[in-house]
């Protein structure tokens, strides 16, 4: 007897779906044969399915079993199979009848029958969604959460293969999971570090704010100990809140690589991630034999932190000159091609030599010039380039730590003006793909940064006199419309371009 179960791969980020067909002959020697690119844990399903059907008090096929995984001509890679194998099994063989309606099926078994945790549940909901192949998902119970913020859908919560098997035979019913609207999310309250515990460098904290306003990059430098650290850390305190659509593109991320808390339905806080400089260039863009993920993509919507810039290697760096510029990241492997999101703001922090002290007036800078000038290089023009905030962090006078100080501005009231100037782009990008300034094209700062005639001549004269590129003409143009969003005015005006222009380097 034959059975067909509906089940998905997911392929980069997206879901595809996946016929689990499962045919069981009894004139032939007993067998159980897997075929259709399965991955070793694909295949080391026999075992697992063998042991949860005996143990949820099924009666295993001792005849010729073949599943096949269809398209046969798609990697299968994990354990998710598992449930949609055994549930064929339970119906070639009589044991149950067959499915009267469309459903999805998916989950990793346990020798005991339980069902467990499965990465990939939120892009194989959207995928059921939005190809309408079913009505019904049953998924495991740990994940039945992740895949209730899909609106449209049935999420049946599966707890064993026992539960399933009375829910489908009508003796029992699961528990249908209701739909969880993305304002009932719950999010993190407070952030561990704020704008208001850092004394001083209120022109650095004024950048960040530009920064998280447009979605702009960041480079800090200044030597040790002058926090260039904590003050990228206070970043995330004054970012402003995802939409439901940003939310479900970070989750997926997420969903896929296993890094979605348990029990948690979405990530609705800006992602922070902060890999060490001995991150490997896949770590960083993301690769490997089957490509997944790198930290780019881990970060998308959210801030990308490099400390010790130029203790990366140079080959990693430069991994990300496209990535920076075009928003994704495209990785090509025998196996095939993905494309991952990669719209991140990068933030890196850099001692302006390797002793940390030239140009320092609180103490001599001991590098030879030539050490100088090497440390330097280690992160090239086209790179720099890239970057539209550029900053100073000089050394705190002592008198502002001082705790007779009265303290700062705090987060929550920058992150006020942030949400407000973001508020601003989300009206004025509204019916395209772009979210913030930071990320418009030469096209849409044409259109959306135009310059009355006395900020755009002496824009011009700027440009040749600091030897700017072409680049960097357009990046200080977007960082000129943010500055003007934050101050609540329509007209990009001199002052603005003049703050704009003060972030730039003069040679890159």
């Amino acid at each position: 007897m034959l059975a067909k179960i509906l089940s998905g791969a997911v392929v980069g980020l997206d879901a595809v779906p996946v016929t689990v067909e499962v045919d069981i002959s009894s004139q032939s020697l007993p067998s159980f044969t897997i075929v259709g690119l399965p991955d070793k844990a694909v295949e080391e399903s026999r075992e697992r399915v063998r042991a949860a059907l005996k143990n949820s008090g099924a009666e295993f096929p001792d005849h010729r079993i073949t599943v096949n995984l269809a398209p046969a001509d798609l990697p299968k890679i994990g354990p998710a199979y598992d449930l949609p194998i055994a549930l064929g099994m339970l119906i070639a063989s009589g044991q149950l009848a067959p499915l009267t309606s469309n459903a999805l099926f998916v989950g990793e078994l346990s020798l005991d029958g339980g069902v467990r945790h499965t990465n990939g549940i939120l892009p194989l909901a959207l995928m059921v969604r939005d190809n309408k192949l079913a009505d019904t998902m049953y998924v495991p119970s740990p994940d039945a959460k992740e895949a209730s913020v899909i609106r449209g859908l049935r999420i049946v919560s599966v707890p064993t293969l026992l539960g399933l098997f009375r829910h489908l035979s009508k003796s029992e019913e699961l528990p249908i999971y209701p739909h969880t609207p993305f304002s009932e999310v719950s999010i993190p309250q407070g952030f561990e570090f704020d704008f208001a515990d850092v004394a001083g460098q209120e022109h650095v904290k004024r950048v960040l704010e530009i920064a998280a306003a447009g979605g702009h990059n960041v480079f800090m430098q200044g030597p040790p100990g002058a926090g260039k650290t904590m003050l990228a850390r206070t970043l995330p305190s004054i970012l402003p809140a995802m939409t439901e659509e940003e939310a479900i593109e970070v989750t997926k991320v997420y969903s896929v690589t296993g890094n979605l808390s348990s029990g948690e339905s979405l990530v609705k806080y800006r992602p922070f991630r902060s890999p060490h400089h001995t991150t490997s260039r896949i770590g960083l863009i993301g690769g490997g034999t089957r490509p997944t993920p790198g930290e780019i993509s881990l970060a998308h919507r959210g801030v990308l932190f490099l400390d010790e810039f130029p203790e990366y290697p140079r080959h990693v760096l430069e991994a990300l000159r496209q990535p920076v510029e075009d928003g994704v990241v495209t990785i090509s492997r025998a196996v095939g091609t993905v494309r991952y999101p990669a719209k991140f703001m990068l933030v890196a922090a850099a001692n302006p030599c390797p002793c940390g002290n030239f140009h320092s007036v609180a103490k001599p800078c001991t590098c030879l010039p030539g050490a100088v000038v090497r440390y330097q290089k280690r992160i090239s023009g086209p790179l720099i380039d890239r970057i539209d905030l550029h900053v100073q962090v000089p050394v705190v006078p002592s008198y502002k730590l001082s705790i007779d100080m009265p303290p700062s501005e705090s987060s929550k009231i920058v992150q006020k003006r942030v949400q407000h100037a973001r508020n601003i782009q989300t009206k004025r990008f509204v019916g395209t793909k772009i979210t913030c300034n930071g990320e418009m094209t030469t096209k849409f700062a044409r259109e959306y940064c135009v310059l009355p005639e006395d900020a755009g001549g002496f824009l011009r004269q700027a440009v040749t006199k600091m030897g700017l590129s072409a680049r960097s003409y357009y990046r200080i143009l977007k960082v000129s419309r943010t500055i003007a969003d934050l101050s609540g005015v329509a007209q990009i005006r001199l002052q603005h371009v003049a703050e704009a222009l003060q972030y730039r380097p003069h040679e890159v």
